[in-house]
């Protein structure tokens, strides 16, 4: 894309300047090296960058403060000249039911997961406006579609965030900005790790978190930022208003409950 024309040139993502929230690890870092190379100048915001540095503008920032997101985004754009795509990965986990988590945490993690795509998209939308190739795409969850134990404010969020997608691409299409969100199962981050290592016996939680995946595995944080550029790309000029399931078949498919491994893979 050609920032001043619009016409097609070679790269999918040539052109175009891309801003992943969340950009410092797993999901985000995984969608920015791949954002960066497939031609497109990516910044990562983060709290904590530094592991892009090397393959984007690394910007620290906080989802929790609408200054710290304006400010942050003003940077790419003198950098950049524009802003064509904003991905709004940046989120938090929580688990418990209804009981376990208090007041103060609902509204932690509602701050990030919630109002932090509330707050980046925001500061994105006026520059988005003037690219000829705008997107949106926020990071969802399989938590949001499907009842997971244990998850109550965790999935409150992402059955938030998916609510929001669709009633962002209603009020933006009229514009050209096209907003959707991807949908993936547990994936390999750092953060399932981390819930994976303060358990008794993570072998075993591990073993539990992939049998429930009809595929018989995690999802790959590549396997979700491949969706996520797909979304966001120039080339998917029509896919607006779309949950994109990375889930591993936990949405759509109902297998025995006896099969073997060999009928997973």
């Amino acid at each position: 894309m050609n920032r001043t024309t619009g016409s097609a040139v070679a790269g999918e993502f040539e052109g175009v300047v891309a801003v992943v929230t969340g950009g410092g690890s797993g999901i985000g870092l995984a969608t920015a090296r791949l954002l960066a190379a497939r031609g497109a100048s990516v910044a990562a915001i983060d709290l904590d960058p530094v592991a892009a540095e090397r393959l984007a503008l690394p910007v620290a920032a906080d989802v929790t403060s609408e200054d710290s997101l304006r400010a942050a985004v003003a940077t790419v754009v003198e950098r950049f000249g524009g802003l064509d795509v904003l991905v709004n990965n940046a989120g938090i986990g929580a688990t418990g039911t209804v009981e376990d988590n208090s007041d103060e945490e609902w509204r932690r993690v509602l701050d990030v997961n919630l109002l932090g795509i509330v707050r980046a998209s925001r500061a994105a939308l006026p520059h988005l406006r003037r690219s000829p190739a705008a997107a949106i795409v926020n990071t969802c969850s399989i938590a949001a579609v499907v009842g997971l134990p244990r998850r109550a404010l965790y999935s409150a969020t992402k059955g938030a965030v998916l609510a929001l997608t669709l009633a962002m691409a209603a009020d933006h299409v009229g514009e050209g900005i096209r907003v959707n969100c991807v949908v993936p199962g547990t994936a390999e981050t750092p953060w399932v790790q981390r819930l994976l290592d303060a358990t008794p016996d993570p072998e075993r939680e591990l073993a539990a978190l992939r049998a429930r995946q009809p595929t018989g595995q995690l999802v790959g944080a590549d396997e979700v930022a491949a969706a996520i550029a797909y979304l966001a790309s120039p080339l998917a000029v029509s896919t607006v208003g779309t949950a994109l399931a990375v889930d591993g078949g936990m949405q759509a498919l109902r297998l025995p409950a006896n099969r073997t491994d060999d009928q997973v893979r």
